[in-house]
């Protein structure tokens, strides 16, 4: 009977699944496992003990242990591994099986073994398991003096509080100049884009409005003059996959003149979804309206094509010069200041700053599951005592020809035979990502996500924008 029953749930799935991508590709049928998952990453907290993880060579292996988290306070460290979960061996464990054995309610313990890299005894430690936030804003520093850089992956319950917090602790560092990276981030919550959109925008205008099937308005949001700032020029990086809610941000900025939005064409996911709850714990999300910009472009893009076009032409090495044609046939919409914006098919950016193309031996490298950078960087970082200022690390250490060498002894050391014959800029950008997994190793994500941005081309690349940005400051 249960059999049976499994698959009338499964057959009932796809039929929802297909009946709804007939609509638009944004209706969906959420299936109850996947609810508790999505209600989780945008609400901003779970219980358990706070580590990102990963399975290698059969064990629960520390990626980073979560800023704050009880794992962090009782001093775990990236590289350990956890070889049994209260005396019960735990290799060869599963995800699922992490998650139902590390997480559990708020005050319980568990007592996990250790293998320590670099040490030769393991050891035992309990941790007392707590409520572990799930930030958005995964990135926050000064990239010099003057600019400070944010990244947001996702507009959750919480993102408001995080980025307005980061902007008050960046603001009282000297920002006068701030890096909003956005790229990547598929969105979240509207009123959170409201709101990080009002941080920005200090004038009485329109953020964003969504409009029905018979193009009659249902919503406006309005921002707030007495809420934003003013006092720092703003550059936002979008890219091929920032989408929604991110944006909602970029097309406020870029309408009302706040600041200027560099990378590539984004997404362009406008359409609006309401959810409605089924008594299995699913749910159902239908689209209901649509997301405009202050000027009146339509964000979404056409999918007539079908859903395999829709999605696929993201991938297309050509995706800019194809949309750049496509533009001429596009309304021009003008933004407040006069300048030609194109709309129904994402944000275009001001400028255009491609991705780099690497090597397919660099993805060979970082992309192999055993994580070979992070896991060589976890063992080398044990010999640089020395270096206890990640400012200073960041600045002054450098990954020699020599280093390299040492890293390519080590995958091949793994049975792996990748040679090192890389142009001077795909070495040096593995340089680069070998660096940042030593400064994640000794200073956390935190390190990591310094060292990596202030190696990204184009972070490196929008900061010579600036000139530019500051001339919308004082239009604005």
């Amino acid at each position: 009977m249960g059999v049976i029953v499994g698959i009338c749930v499964g057959k009932l799935d796809g039929a929802f699944d297909g009946m709804l991508e007939k609509l638009d590709p944004h209706s969906s049928y959420i299936s109850r496992d996947k609810i508790e998952n999505i209600n989780e990453q945008f609400h901003g907290k779970f219980e358990g003990i706070g580590i990102e993880f990963d399975l290698l060579g059969g064990y629960i292996t520390v990626i980073s242990p979560i800023v704050d988290s009880p794992s962090d306070k009782v001093g775990l460290q990236p590289g350990d591994k956890i070889i049994s979960i209260d005396g019960e061996d735990a290799f060869e464990i599963t995800k699922e099986e992490v998650f139902n054995t590390l997480r559990g309610p708020k005050g319980s313990p568990v007592l996990l073994t250790i293998r320590r890299p670099g040490l030769e005894e393991i050891f035992d430690v309990e941790i007392v398991r707590d409520q572990i936030p799930i930030y958005s804003l995964i990135s926050s520093f000064m990239l010099n003096e003057e600019i400070g850089y944010m990244r947001l992956t996702r507009f959750a319950a919480t993102t408001y509080y995080e980025v307005s917090n980061a902007i008050d602790d960046l603001r009282k560092k000297g920002m006068n100049k701030l890096v909003f990276d956005l790229r990547t981030n598929s969105g979240g919550y509207l009123e959170q884009a409201v709101s990080i959109s009002d941080l920005f925008i200090t004038s009485n205008d329109t953020i964003v409005y969504t409009s029905g099937k018979k193009n009659q308005i249902i919503d406006s949001f309005k921002a707030s003059p007495k809420k934003g700032y003013s006092d720092f020029s703003l550059i936002i990086l979008i890219n091929r996959w920032s989408a929604s809610a991110s944006e909602i941000v970029a097309g406020a900025v870029q309408d009302l003149d706040r600041g200027l939005i560099l990378g590539e064409t984004s997404f362009g996911k406008g359409l609006v979804q309401r959810q409605w709850p089924l008594r299995d714990g699913s749910a159902v999300r239908v689209t209901i309206a649509r997301y405009y910009t202050p000027s009146g472009r339509l964000i979404q893009r056409p999918y007539e094509n079908g859903l395999r076009n829709y999605y696929q032409e993201l991938n297309n090495a050509d995706r800019e010069e194809i949309l750049d044609s496509l533009r001429k046939k596009q309304t021009k919409f003008s933004t407040k200041k006069g300048r030609i914006v194109y709309g129904g098919g994402g944000i275009t950016p001001d400028i255009f700053i491609p991705l780099t193309e690497y090597d397919p031996t660099i993805s060979k490298i970082i992309n192999n599951p055993k994580r070979l950078p992070f896991n060589w960087a976890t063992n080398f970082s044990k010999k640089l005592d020395e270096w206890d200022d990640l400012i200073n690390f960041t600045e002054n250490f450098i990954i020699s020809d020599l280093i390299l060498d040492e890293f390519f002894n080590y995958i091949n050391n793994k049975n792996l035979k990748i040679e090192n014959k890389l142009s001077l800029d795909d070495k040096n950008y593995l340089k680069a990502i070998l660096k940042s997994e030593i400064a994640g190793s000794k200073w956390g994500r935190s390190g990591y996500y310094q060292v990596f941005i202030s190696n990204d081309p184009q972070v490196v690349s929008a900061m010579s924008y600036f000139e530019e940005a500051e001339k919308f400051l004082s239009f604005n």
